[in-house]
């Protein structure tokens, strides 16, 4: 347990530094952090990031193709939509539209 929670904690410290209206992946995050095959992990720690006591915007990472598949853990199954949309994010069908040109990939960025 004590290795899942330094590693959440590790994707959690990735996940406060994306910027306002942008996205990441999973497997983005999971590479930075030297472990690209535990993209499945990082989902596990957006899920539980609801329980730490500072702000994750969990809502910003989203899968390799730019689509929402964490949404039912956002307490409603349009929450993760409107957060992106909040931030300029232009959603079609629970994906993200110029994911691409959105995307903030924390091996190059920091």
């Amino acid at each position: 347990m004590k290795n899942q929670d330094s590693f959440f904690s590790s994707v959690y410290v990735v996940v406060q530094m994306i910027p306002f209206g942008r996205i990441t992946s999973y497997g983005a995050i999971a590479e930075y952090l030297g472990t690209k095959g535990s993209a499945r992990m990082v989902g596990w720690a957006m899920n539980a990031s609801h329980t730490q006591v500072t702000n994750i915007p969990a809502h910003r990472v989203v899968n390799r193709n730019g689509m929402l598949t964490g949404k039912r853990h956002f307490g409603g199954p349009n929450v993760m939509k409107q957060l992106l949309e909040s931030e300029g994010i232009k959603i079609r069908k629970d994906k993200i539209l110029r994911f691409e040109e959105l995307f903030w990939d924390p091996v190059k960025e920091l």
